[in-house]
Protein backbone atom coordinates (compact mmCIF):
# COMPACT_ATOMS: atom_id res chain seq x y z
CA UNK A 1 0.00 0.00 0.00
CA UNK A 2 2.76 2.47 0.63
CA UNK A 3 4.53 1.76 -2.23
CA UNK A 4 1.51 2.12 -4.32
CA UNK A 5 1.20 5.57 -1.98
CA UNK A 6 4.61 6.71 -3.14
CA UNK A 7 4.17 5.72 -6.68
CA UNK A 8 0.58 8.06 -7.01
CA UNK A 9 2.56 10.79 -5.33
CA UNK A 10 5.24 10.62 -7.62
CA UNK A 11 3.18 10.65 -10.36
CA UNK A 12 1.09 13.67 -9.07
CA UNK A 13 4.53 15.68 -8.43
CA UNK A 14 5.46 15.10 -12.23
CA UNK A 15 2.38 16.03 -13.26
CA UNK A 16 2.85 19.86 -11.62
CA UNK A 17 6.56 20.26 -12.76
CA UNK A 18 6.56 23.07 -14.04
CA UNK A 19 9.45 25.13 -15.95
CA UNK A 20 10.47 28.13 -16.33
CA UNK A 21 13.91 29.67 -18.73
CA UNK A 22 15.52 31.99 -17.50
CA UNK A 23 17.88 33.83 -20.43
CA UNK A 24 20.91 35.87 -18.74
CA UNK A 25 22.88 38.42 -20.94
CA UNK A 26 24.62 41.26 -21.01
CA UNK A 27 27.15 43.22 -22.79
CA UNK A 28 30.68 42.34 -22.07
CA UNK A 29 32.26 42.76 -18.92
CA UNK A 30 28.64 42.94 -17.28
CA UNK A 31 28.77 39.96 -14.98
CA UNK A 32 27.06 37.17 -16.54
CA UNK A 33 29.48 34.98 -14.94
CA UNK A 34 29.06 36.51 -11.78
CA UNK A 35 25.34 36.77 -11.84
CA UNK A 36 24.90 33.01 -12.53
CA UNK A 37 27.08 31.75 -10.14
CA UNK A 38 25.63 33.61 -7.23
CA UNK A 39 21.83 32.88 -8.24
CA UNK A 40 23.04 28.84 -8.35
CA UNK A 41 24.70 29.73 -5.13
CA UNK A 42 21.72 30.98 -3.21
CA UNK A 43 19.51 28.76 -4.28
CA UNK A 44 21.47 25.84 -3.13
CA UNK A 45 21.98 27.41 0.37
CA UNK A 46 18.34 27.85 0.74
CA UNK A 47 17.55 24.30 2.80
CA UNK A 48 20.13 26.04 4.77
CA UNK A 49 20.50 29.72 5.33
CA UNK A 50 17.71 32.85 5.44
CA UNK A 51 19.92 34.73 2.66
CA UNK A 52 17.19 35.47 0.19
CA UNK A 53 15.04 38.00 2.24
CA UNK A 54 13.08 39.52 -0.96
CA UNK A 55 12.45 36.19 -2.68
CA UNK A 56 8.94 35.90 -1.27
CA UNK A 57 8.67 32.11 -1.05
CA UNK A 58 11.75 32.21 0.75
CA UNK A 59 10.31 34.93 3.18
CA UNK A 60 7.27 32.97 3.51
CA UNK A 61 9.54 29.55 4.32
CA UNK A 62 7.82 27.66 1.18
CA UNK A 63 11.06 27.20 -0.92
CA UNK A 64 12.49 23.90 0.74
CA UNK A 65 15.40 23.39 -1.20
CA UNK A 66 17.34 23.24 -4.70
CA UNK A 67 19.38 21.12 -6.42
CA UNK A 68 21.11 21.13 -9.57
CA UNK A 69 19.65 18.53 -12.62
CA UNK A 70 21.13 17.43 -15.61
CA UNK A 71 20.35 20.08 -18.11
CA UNK A 72 17.50 19.04 -21.19
CA UNK A 73 19.41 20.56 -24.05
CA UNK A 74 22.29 17.99 -24.42
CA UNK A 75 23.85 20.12 -27.27
CA UNK A 76 24.61 23.36 -25.15
CA UNK A 77 27.60 23.75 -23.06
CA UNK A 78 27.32 23.08 -19.14
CA UNK A 79 27.53 26.28 -17.29
CA UNK A 80 30.80 25.76 -15.56
CA UNK A 81 29.31 26.53 -11.78
CA UNK A 82 32.07 24.44 -10.16
CA UNK A 83 34.89 25.99 -11.79
CA UNK A 84 33.72 29.56 -11.32
CA UNK A 85 32.94 28.67 -7.51
CA UNK A 86 36.60 27.67 -7.05
CA UNK A 87 37.90 30.69 -8.55
CA UNK A 88 35.63 33.00 -5.85
CA UNK A 89 37.10 30.69 -2.81
CA UNK A 90 40.67 30.92 -4.25
CA UNK A 91 43.53 32.86 -2.21
CA UNK A 92 43.10 35.99 -3.36
CA UNK A 93 39.52 35.62 -4.35
CA UNK A 94 38.91 35.99 -8.04
CA UNK A 95 35.99 36.83 -10.96
CA UNK A 96 35.25 33.59 -12.50
CA UNK A 97 36.36 33.58 -16.21
CA UNK A 98 33.86 35.02 -18.36
CA UNK A 99 31.99 32.33 -20.85
CA UNK A 100 32.44 33.04 -24.40
CA UNK A 101 29.28 30.88 -25.89
CA UNK A 102 25.88 30.00 -24.75
CA UNK A 103 26.17 27.53 -21.72
CA UNK A 104 23.29 26.28 -19.83
CA UNK A 105 22.75 24.61 -16.05
CA UNK A 106 19.25 23.58 -14.81
CA UNK A 107 17.98 23.77 -10.53
CA UNK A 108 15.56 22.05 -9.54
CA UNK A 109 13.34 24.07 -6.37
CA UNK A 110 11.04 21.85 -4.48
CA UNK A 111 8.17 24.37 -2.16
CA UNK A 112 5.28 24.59 -0.75
CA UNK A 113 2.37 25.87 -3.02
CA UNK A 114 0.47 28.98 -1.98
CA UNK A 115 -2.32 28.16 -4.55
CA UNK A 116 -5.71 26.29 -3.94
CA UNK A 117 -5.41 23.78 -7.07
CA UNK A 118 -1.86 22.84 -6.35
CA UNK A 119 -2.28 22.58 -2.93
CA UNK A 120 -5.15 20.31 -3.31
CA UNK A 121 -3.02 17.72 -5.15
CA UNK A 122 0.17 18.12 -3.14
CA UNK A 123 2.15 19.43 -0.42
CA UNK A 124 4.94 20.25 -2.41
CA UNK A 125 5.54 20.96 -5.72
CA UNK A 126 8.74 21.33 -8.04
CA UNK A 127 9.86 24.23 -10.48
CA UNK A 128 12.56 23.33 -12.62
CA UNK A 129 14.90 26.35 -13.36
CA UNK A 130 16.90 26.76 -16.81
CA UNK A 131 19.15 29.33 -16.69
CA UNK A 132 20.50 29.92 -19.73
CA UNK A 133 23.87 32.48 -20.30
CA UNK A 134 24.51 34.18 -23.67
CA UNK A 135 26.49 37.32 -25.25
CA UNK A 136 24.59 40.11 -25.42
CA UNK A 137 26.48 40.88 -28.70
CA UNK A 138 24.55 38.23 -30.28
CA UNK A 139 21.30 39.78 -29.65
CA UNK A 140 22.79 43.18 -31.16
CA UNK A 141 22.41 40.67 -34.87
CA UNK A 142 18.82 40.33 -34.23
CA UNK A 143 17.76 43.79 -36.75
CA UNK A 144 20.10 42.42 -39.48
CA UNK A 145 17.02 39.54 -40.04
CA UNK A 146 15.64 43.12 -41.40
CA UNK A 147 18.02 43.98 -43.81
CA UNK A 148 19.58 43.37 -47.07
CA UNK A 149 23.74 43.81 -47.24
CA UNK A 150 23.33 47.14 -48.42
CA UNK A 151 21.25 48.62 -46.39
CA UNK A 152 23.68 47.29 -43.28
CA UNK A 153 26.81 48.29 -45.16
CA UNK A 154 25.30 51.75 -44.87
CA UNK A 155 24.46 51.80 -41.38
CA UNK A 156 28.30 50.69 -40.11
CA UNK A 157 29.54 53.50 -42.78
CA UNK A 158 27.28 56.10 -40.80
CA UNK A 159 28.41 55.58 -37.69
CA UNK A 160 32.09 55.74 -38.12
CA UNK A 161 32.27 59.54 -36.47
CA UNK A 162 34.24 60.38 -33.74
CA UNK A 163 36.47 57.45 -32.23
CA UNK A 164 35.24 55.23 -34.28
CA UNK A 165 36.48 56.83 -37.33
CA UNK A 166 39.86 56.66 -36.14
CA UNK A 167 39.64 53.10 -35.09
CA UNK A 168 38.52 52.04 -38.47
CA UNK A 169 41.19 53.63 -40.18
CA UNK A 170 43.41 50.09 -41.22
CA UNK A 171 40.33 48.71 -42.46
CA UNK A 172 39.05 51.74 -44.44
CA UNK A 173 42.45 51.44 -45.78
CA UNK A 174 42.42 47.49 -46.71
CA UNK A 175 38.81 48.13 -48.14
CA UNK A 176 39.88 50.28 -50.70
CA UNK A 177 42.05 47.66 -52.11
CA UNK A 178 38.70 45.52 -53.45
CA UNK A 179 37.29 45.75 -56.36
CA UNK A 180 33.88 44.60 -55.89
CA UNK A 181 33.20 43.43 -59.53
CA UNK A 182 36.16 41.65 -60.01
CA UNK A 183 36.22 37.69 -59.95
CA UNK A 184 36.03 36.82 -56.45
CA UNK A 185 39.58 36.58 -54.31
CA UNK A 186 38.75 34.87 -51.03
CA UNK A 187 42.58 35.26 -50.04
CA UNK A 188 41.46 39.21 -50.08
CA UNK A 189 38.65 39.11 -48.45
CA UNK A 190 39.71 36.96 -45.47
CA UNK A 191 42.56 39.50 -44.94
CA UNK A 192 40.12 42.73 -44.94
CA UNK A 193 37.37 40.68 -42.99
CA UNK A 194 40.48 40.39 -40.59
CA UNK A 195 41.07 44.15 -40.63
CA UNK A 196 37.38 44.82 -40.31
CA UNK A 197 37.31 42.24 -37.45
CA UNK A 198 40.33 43.61 -35.93
CA UNK A 199 38.49 47.04 -35.88
CA UNK A 200 35.11 45.63 -33.93
CA UNK A 201 37.67 44.93 -31.21
CA UNK A 202 39.47 47.97 -31.05
CA UNK A 203 35.91 49.27 -30.53
CA UNK A 204 35.17 47.15 -27.71
CA UNK A 205 38.58 47.37 -26.18
CA UNK A 206 37.83 51.43 -26.11
CA UNK A 207 34.86 50.87 -24.31
CA UNK A 208 32.07 50.95 -27.52
CA UNK A 209 29.93 48.15 -27.33
CA UNK A 210 27.74 48.54 -30.69
CA UNK A 211 29.35 45.99 -32.75
CA UNK A 212 27.93 44.12 -35.98
CA UNK A 213 28.15 41.51 -36.15
CA UNK A 214 28.54 40.44 -33.03
CA UNK A 215 29.44 36.87 -33.52
CA UNK A 216 32.82 38.63 -35.02
CA UNK A 217 33.97 39.51 -31.87
CA UNK A 218 32.79 36.51 -29.69
CA UNK A 219 32.62 33.83 -32.53
CA UNK A 220 32.13 30.71 -30.11
CA UNK A 221 32.53 27.10 -32.30
CA UNK A 222 32.31 29.65 -36.01
CA UNK A 223 36.07 30.80 -35.22
CA UNK A 224 37.28 30.97 -38.64
CA UNK A 225 34.46 29.48 -41.11
CA UNK A 226 33.78 31.46 -44.14
CA UNK A 227 30.52 32.83 -42.93
CA UNK A 228 32.47 35.39 -40.41
CA UNK A 229 34.12 36.59 -43.23
CA UNK A 230 32.59 39.49 -44.37
CA UNK A 231 32.83 43.19 -44.37
CA UNK A 232 30.56 46.62 -45.12
CA UNK A 233 31.59 48.01 -48.98
CA UNK A 234 30.18 50.69 -50.70
CA UNK A 235 28.44 49.79 -54.14
CA UNK A 236 25.22 50.95 -55.68
CA UNK A 237 22.80 48.99 -54.03
CA UNK A 238 20.60 49.02 -57.56
CA UNK A 239 23.71 47.55 -59.57
CA UNK A 240 23.26 43.77 -59.46
CA UNK A 241 26.44 41.69 -58.49
CA UNK A 242 28.00 39.82 -61.22
CA UNK A 243 27.86 36.11 -60.81
CA UNK A 244 31.79 34.68 -59.26
CA UNK A 245 32.38 38.22 -58.08
CA UNK A 246 33.87 39.67 -54.67
CA UNK A 247 30.36 41.73 -54.17
CA UNK A 248 28.32 38.13 -55.05
CA UNK A 249 30.27 36.55 -52.66
CA UNK A 250 30.15 39.19 -49.76
CA UNK A 251 26.65 39.05 -50.10
CA UNK A 252 26.24 35.70 -50.34
CA UNK A 253 28.35 34.99 -46.93
CA UNK A 254 26.01 37.87 -45.09
CA UNK A 255 22.65 36.02 -46.28
CA UNK A 256 24.30 32.77 -45.08
CA UNK A 257 25.24 34.77 -41.83
CA UNK A 258 21.54 35.95 -41.40
CA UNK A 259 19.83 32.39 -42.05
CA UNK A 260 22.18 30.16 -40.83
CA UNK A 261 23.62 31.87 -37.70
CA UNK A 262 21.43 34.85 -36.22
CA UNK A 263 17.79 33.27 -37.23
CA UNK A 264 19.49 29.97 -35.96
CA UNK A 265 19.94 31.38 -32.58
CA UNK A 266 16.45 32.74 -32.52
CA UNK A 267 14.76 29.37 -33.55
CA UNK A 268 16.99 27.39 -31.05
CA UNK A 269 17.54 29.45 -28.05
CA UNK A 270 16.02 33.18 -27.95
CA UNK A 271 12.44 31.52 -28.82
CA UNK A 272 12.72 29.08 -25.70
CA UNK A 273 13.32 31.96 -23.18
CA UNK A 274 10.56 32.85 -20.96
CA UNK A 275 12.15 35.50 -19.07
CA UNK A 276 15.04 37.59 -19.64
CA UNK A 277 17.48 39.56 -17.38
CA UNK A 278 19.66 42.05 -18.77
CA UNK A 279 22.96 43.00 -17.22
CA UNK A 280 24.34 46.67 -17.35
CA UNK A 281 27.49 48.27 -16.10
CA UNK A 282 27.05 51.51 -16.04
CA UNK A 283 30.11 52.48 -13.89
CA UNK A 284 32.88 51.13 -16.81
CA UNK A 285 30.75 53.69 -19.45
CA UNK A 286 31.07 56.52 -17.32
CA UNK A 287 34.76 55.96 -16.93
CA UNK A 288 35.50 55.87 -20.05
CA UNK A 289 33.77 59.07 -21.24
CA UNK A 290 30.77 60.06 -23.16
CA UNK A 291 31.43 58.41 -26.43
CA UNK A 292 31.78 55.41 -24.60
CA UNK A 293 28.17 55.80 -22.76
CA UNK A 294 26.30 57.29 -25.58
CA UNK A 295 27.52 54.01 -27.74
CA UNK A 296 26.53 51.84 -24.44
CA UNK A 297 23.15 53.34 -24.76
CA UNK A 298 22.55 52.71 -28.24
CA UNK A 299 23.29 49.14 -27.87
CA UNK A 300 20.76 48.84 -25.00
CA UNK A 301 18.31 50.56 -27.87
CA UNK A 302 19.37 47.67 -29.97
CA UNK A 303 18.61 44.77 -27.29
CA UNK A 304 14.89 46.55 -26.57
CA UNK A 305 14.66 45.98 -30.42
CA UNK A 306 15.31 42.30 -30.13
CA UNK A 307 12.45 41.61 -28.08
CA UNK A 308 10.16 44.25 -30.29
CA UNK A 309 11.42 42.20 -33.17
CA UNK A 310 10.64 39.02 -31.26
CA UNK A 311 7.00 40.22 -30.80
CA UNK A 312 6.33 41.19 -34.60
CA UNK A 313 4.47 38.99 -36.51
CA UNK A 314 6.89 37.90 -39.05
CA UNK A 315 8.81 36.50 -36.21
CA UNK A 316 6.08 35.25 -34.41
CA UNK A 317 4.75 33.48 -36.95
CA UNK A 318 8.39 31.21 -37.52
CA UNK A 319 9.22 31.06 -34.28
CA UNK A 320 6.58 32.04 -31.37
CA UNK A 321 9.04 33.98 -28.54
CA UNK A 322 7.22 33.86 -25.76
CA UNK A 323 9.42 36.28 -23.19
CA UNK A 324 6.97 38.01 -21.15
CA UNK A 325 9.24 39.63 -19.02
CA UNK A 326 12.12 41.49 -18.80
CA UNK A 327 14.63 42.30 -16.20
CA UNK A 328 17.49 45.32 -16.71
CA UNK A 329 19.98 44.70 -13.98
CA UNK A 330 22.77 47.69 -13.23
CA UNK A 331 25.22 45.40 -12.14
CA UNK A 332 28.16 46.61 -9.87
CA UNK A 333 25.83 48.38 -6.89
CA UNK A 334 28.52 47.16 -4.28
CA UNK A 335 31.39 49.57 -6.25
CA UNK A 336 29.65 52.52 -5.33
CA UNK A 337 27.80 53.81 -1.93
CA UNK A 338 24.37 52.83 -0.75
CA UNK A 339 23.09 56.17 -0.92
CA UNK A 340 23.92 55.97 -4.68
CA UNK A 341 22.03 52.99 -5.60
CA UNK A 342 18.52 55.44 -6.71
CA UNK A 343 20.68 57.08 -8.68
CA UNK A 344 22.02 54.49 -10.88
CA UNK A 345 18.45 52.94 -11.05
CA UNK A 346 16.97 55.82 -11.92
CA UNK A 347 19.93 56.28 -15.05
CA UNK A 348 19.47 52.99 -16.16
CA UNK A 349 15.97 53.94 -16.78
CA UNK A 350 16.61 56.28 -18.60
CA UNK A 351 19.15 55.33 -20.78
CA UNK A 352 16.74 51.84 -21.79
CA UNK A 353 13.43 54.59 -21.70
CA UNK A 354 13.36 55.13 -25.55
CA UNK A 355 12.37 51.52 -25.93
CA UNK A 356 10.16 50.94 -22.77
CA UNK A 357 7.14 51.95 -24.38
CA UNK A 358 7.49 49.71 -27.19
CA UNK A 359 7.98 47.03 -24.56
CA UNK A 360 4.96 47.52 -22.66
CA UNK A 361 2.84 47.86 -26.54
CA UNK A 362 4.32 44.06 -27.10
CA UNK A 363 3.02 43.05 -23.83
CA UNK A 364 6.33 42.25 -22.03
CA UNK A 365 6.57 43.68 -18.40
CA UNK A 366 9.67 45.75 -17.15
CA UNK A 367 11.52 46.65 -14.55
CA UNK A 368 14.99 48.12 -13.55
CA UNK A 369 16.38 47.90 -10.25
CA UNK A 370 20.46 47.73 -9.04
CA UNK A 371 22.13 44.54 -7.87
CA UNK A 372 25.35 43.34 -7.24
CA UNK A 373 25.84 39.35 -7.87
CA UNK A 374 28.96 38.62 -5.12
CA UNK A 375 29.72 41.61 -2.64
CA UNK A 376 33.43 43.25 -3.48
CA UNK A 377 33.01 45.63 -0.63
CA UNK A 378 31.77 46.82 3.13
CA UNK A 379 30.02 49.90 3.80
CA UNK A 380 30.85 52.36 6.09
CA UNK A 381 31.38 56.02 6.85
CA UNK A 382 34.83 58.79 7.17
CA UNK A 383 35.18 61.87 8.89
CA UNK A 384 36.41 64.18 6.70
CA UNK A 385 37.03 67.56 8.78
CA UNK A 386 33.50 68.01 10.71
CA UNK A 387 31.54 65.73 8.20
CA UNK A 388 30.94 62.21 7.82
CA UNK A 389 30.72 60.76 4.47
CA UNK A 390 29.45 57.07 3.32
CA UNK A 391 32.53 55.30 2.26
CA UNK A 392 33.25 51.73 1.05
CA UNK A 393 36.05 49.43 2.00
CA UNK A 394 37.49 46.83 -0.47
CA UNK A 395 40.59 45.90 -2.28
CA UNK A 396 41.34 46.55 -5.92
CA UNK A 397 41.67 44.37 -8.83
CA UNK A 398 45.56 44.82 -8.17
CA UNK A 399 45.63 43.79 -4.22
CA UNK A 400 45.68 47.51 -2.91
CA UNK A 401 43.23 47.55 -0.15
CA UNK A 402 41.44 50.90 0.53
CA UNK A 403 38.94 52.88 1.96
CA UNK A 404 36.85 55.74 -0.18
CA UNK A 405 34.36 57.92 -1.37
CA UNK A 406 34.09 56.46 -5.08
CA UNK A 407 32.50 59.56 -6.10
CA UNK A 408 28.51 60.30 -7.27
CA UNK A 409 26.88 58.44 -9.63
CA UNK A 410 24.19 61.33 -12.07
CA UNK A 411 20.48 60.69 -11.17
CA UNK A 412 20.28 61.77 -15.17
CA UNK A 413 21.79 61.24 -18.35
CA UNK A 414 24.85 63.56 -18.30
CA UNK A 415 26.26 65.66 -21.40
CA UNK A 416 29.16 65.87 -23.19
CA UNK A 417 30.29 68.93 -21.12
CA UNK A 418 29.80 67.49 -17.69
CA UNK A 419 32.90 64.77 -18.97
CA UNK A 420 34.62 67.68 -19.63
CA UNK A 421 34.14 69.53 -16.52
CA UNK A 422 34.00 66.43 -14.00
CA UNK A 423 34.62 63.01 -15.07
CA UNK A 424 34.10 59.91 -13.43
CA UNK A 425 36.63 57.89 -11.99
CA UNK A 426 35.25 54.47 -10.01
CA UNK A 427 37.65 51.81 -9.00
CA UNK A 428 37.12 48.09 -9.50
CA UNK A 429 37.48 45.89 -6.79
CA UNK A 430 38.27 42.01 -6.39
CA UNK A 431 35.31 39.29 -4.51
CA UNK A 432 35.36 39.77 -1.01
CA UNK A 433 36.80 36.24 1.10
CA UNK A 434 33.81 34.06 1.85
CA UNK A 435 33.91 30.44 3.48
CA UNK A 436 32.79 27.47 1.46
CA UNK A 437 30.13 26.16 4.03
CA UNK A 438 28.32 29.73 3.31
CA UNK A 439 26.71 31.31 0.22
CA UNK A 440 28.24 34.37 -1.30
CA UNK A 441 27.27 37.63 -0.22
CA UNK A 442 25.07 39.81 -3.00
CA UNK A 443 23.13 42.74 -2.85
CA UNK A 444 19.51 42.54 -4.11
CA UNK A 445 19.90 38.85 -6.37
CA UNK A 446 16.86 37.74 -4.11
CA UNK A 447 14.68 40.99 -5.45
CA UNK A 448 15.78 39.93 -9.04
CA UNK A 449 14.82 36.49 -8.36
CA UNK A 450 11.33 37.11 -6.98
CA UNK A 451 11.01 39.20 -9.95
CA UNK A 452 11.88 36.40 -12.37
CA UNK A 453 10.04 33.32 -10.89
CA UNK A 454 8.09 35.04 -7.65
CA UNK A 455 5.10 34.14 -9.87
CA UNK A 456 6.46 30.33 -10.73
CA UNK A 457 6.57 29.38 -7.07
CA UNK A 458 2.95 30.43 -5.77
Amino acid sequence: MKRIKKEVNDFINRGMDSNVRIAVTGLSRAGKTAFITSLVNQLLHTATHDNLPLLTAARDKRLIGAKREPQSNMMVPRFAYDEAMSQIHATPPKWPVPTRDVSEIRLALKYKPNKTTKKLLSKTAILNVDIIDYPGEWLLDLPLLDMDFATWSQTQFDALKGQRGDLAKAWLSELEKVDLFAEVNEKLLEKVAHTYTEYLHSCKDAGLHWVQPGRFVLPGELAGAPVLQFFPCRADSESKAPKGSNLAMLEARFQEYQQKVVKAFYKHHFATFDRQIVLVDCLQPLNAGDEAFYDMRQALEQIMHSFRYGRSSFLRRLFSPKIDKVLFAATKADHITPDQHPNLVSLLQQMVHPAWQTAAYENIEMSCMSIASIQATTTGFISSGDKTIPALQGTTLGGEPITMFPGEVPKKLPNAAYWQNNGFDFTSFRPMPSPNDEPVKHIRLDKALDYLIGDKLK
